[in-house]
């Protein structure tokens, strides 16, 4: 086993690798944020995902404010080290507009249709 050091990572011309949240028990792909180093290690350490909000150009812990938090369970590297996956237990719904998936649009045949709706 090698030690990990998220420095290994290729991180974009802003600091940042992107990280796909997974559900650890259903699989299903939650939602696609950014980390930059600090936020990995926070993330390690805390076992709370913490990501880098590039609008508001600070931390955010998943869930601070909505209650809907993101628990780790793994982490994983791909193999080019520049995407992260994030196992995690997730309390709620993953999405800002209160659905469990940010991807909840489908495009069939040049539509859209919506797969979920918010959560109440």
């Amino acid at each position: 086993m090698t030690r990990f050091d998220s420095l290994s990572l290729t991180f974009n011309d802003q600091g940042l690798v992107p990280v796909i949240a997974q559900d650890h028990v259903s699989g299903e792909v939650l939602m696609l944020a950014w980390m930059n180093a600090e936020a990995v290690a926070q993330t390690l350490e805390t076992k709370k995902v913490t990501y880098w909000s590039r609008s508001r150009q600070a931390f955010w812990v998943k869930g601070e404010t909505s209650g809907h938090v993101q628990t780790l369970v793994d982490l994983r590297v791909d193999c080019d080290r520049d995407c992260l996956l994030a196992v995690v237990e997730q309390v709620g719904p993953a999405c800002h507009t209160n659905r469990r998936s940010c991807f909840y649009t489908s495009v069939v045949d040049g539509a859209e249709r919506e797969l979920m709706k918010p959560e109440s």
